[in-house]
């Protein structure tokens, strides 16, 4: 008897179990934004949802008033040279989520984080109407495996009855989201718009806007020399400029940030507007993490409505009971995510602290398989929290998480240096020797492969360009 009853209750908590589990991997596979655009979707839906007004600690819900951290779940926490880490609740302006009967559209299903077209309509659509979301659904799903857009936005005007004017509002939208450039017409137009937002960080914005209108060819084939004649300058500063257009701009917005239309590559850099996680280092040389939380409030079952609940009429409360469950999932599974990324931050920051403070050449080859042994999860669970989020290190540089586990990231760095400081053009054979003097042995294809990756021309065409 007691066997039986054990197997029907076994029986009836597994479709729970296993709607947790799912939805608590859904949720860790999210970044801060696609977060937010998924809690605002629930709290739209769901009527046993609120948000609490007020700064809150989002894992206890304790009230904070200035103090960055909650020192009750953080007590005793970043003892000797350990780091602390925590959910950081945003900042007055942080965020944009709130209650404030700002109403969605009924089609809208919150973060879609499987195609690019689906992500960069989920950053705009609140600033849209539902005729321009109609024109940006236009142009987003016109664009070719670049991210670049294949049809005139006259095209997409007499087909919506619209002016230009109206359409080129929506695509203007669609350039300054993430990945920036995405929908340009061509790749001049892609490299501009990024120039336009990266403007304080170009050593010259009227240069550097010359340089990829009229000498891309040269660019390609880093004559430095013709590029400085072109815009009037010195090798020196032209090289400085050629430097910057290939070290932070891309022609092709998906290819480079996205991997395909088809195939995100979550793990690849893209061109981060927002950090997901902020690494500080305090004044006693400890670190700081932060794992940005993109709620200005408290999630919550409304109190209201579990007291509505128990005086429902029959045919309602069936349907209030799904939603308060519903409810309670969601809270339970969000904080499930945070302790989850909150414990690969805390190995992850005495891993590569060297890396955090000090640059590529000092990353640690660690894999996600050995990251999930020591957190006795599944390497799956790893992956899934490590993708499509950011980091910004002390420095201010924002990275993806992905790149503290490029295995190949601090070789690439030395392989750097070396081809910089060669006095003559060296061979990937030679080069190969050279990284193995300081503790990198890989194969001659392997440095070939490397060299591809970082841009770096074979050691002939490096020959032509340095005479």
């Amino acid at each position: 008897m007691a066997l039986s009853q054990g197997f029907i209750q076994g029986a009836s908590q597994r479709p729970q179990t296993t709607a947790h589990l799912a939805q608590t991997m859904s949720l860790l596979g999210l970044n801060a934004q696609e977060l937010s655009q998924k809690i605002e979707a629930a709290l739209a839906a769901n009527p046993a949802l609120e948000l609490l007004e007020g700064r809150h600690c989002p894992t206890c819900g304790r009230h904070l008033r200035k103090e960055s951290f909650c020192s009750t779940c953080n007590k005793g926490a970043a003892k000797g040279d350990e780091p602390l880490v925590f959910i950081s609740p945003p900042e007055e302006n942080f965020g944009r989520l709130s209650r404030s009967g700002e109403e969605l559209p009924e089609d809208y299903s919150g973060a879609q984080p499987e195609n690019l077209a689906g992500y960069v309509l989920g950053q705009i659509a609140a600033e849209l109407n539902a005729k321009e979301q109609e024109i940006a659904a236009h142009i987003l799903t016109s664009l070719d495996d670049d991210g670049l857009l294949t049809i005139p936005l006259t095209e997409v005007a007499r087909f919506h009855h619209v002016t230009i004017d109206e359409v080129e509002a929506v695509a203007d939208l669609i350039h300054h989201a993430d990945p920036l450039g995405v929908g340009a017409s061509s790749t001049t137009e892609a490299l501009l718009i990024q120039l336009e937002t990266l403007a304080e960080q170009a050593p010259n914005q009227e240069l550097c806007a010359k340089a990829i209108r009229e000498g891309m060819g040269i660019l390609s084939k880093k004559q430095y020399a013709e590029l400085g004649l072109l815009l009037g300058i010195s090798k020196t500063k032209a090289q400085q400029i050629a430097e910057f257009i290939t070290s932070n701009l891309s022609p092709f917005p998906a290819r480079a940030h996205w991997g395909s239309l088809r195939t995100p590559n979550m793990d690849s850099p893209r061109a981060y507007q927002k950090a997901d996680i902020i690494v500080r280092r305090q004044d006693d040389g400890r670190l700081m993490v932060e794992v940005m939380w993109p709620l200005r409030g408290l999630l919550r079952v409304n109190p209201l409505f579990q007291q509505a609940l128990r005086e429902a009429p029959e045919d309602k409360a069936e349907e209030w009971k799904v939603d308060l469950e519903q409810a309670n999932l969601l809270i339970k599974c969000l904080a499930q995510r945070n302790h989850t990324i909150v414990r690969l931050m805390q190995i992850l920051a005495v891993l590569q602290k060297k890396f955090i403070l000090s640059g590529d050449a000092h990353l640690k080859p660690f894999t996600r398989a050995s990251i999930a042994d020591e957190l006795g999860v599944h390497e799956s669970t790893i992956s899934r929290a490590v993708a499509s989020k950011s980091v910004q290190l002390p420095s201010g540089k924002i990275v993806p998480l992905a790149q503290f586990f490029d295995r190949s990231l601090h070789i690439r760095t030395a392989l750097k240096k070396i081809v910089k400081d060669e006095p003559k053009a060296l061979s990937d054979t030679k080069l190969a020797r050279l990284l193995a003097k300081e503790g990198h042995r890989v194969a001659r294809r392997t440095v070939a492969k490397y060299r591809t990756m970082e841009g770096i021309l074979p050691a002939h065409l490096r020959k032509a360009h340095a005479a």
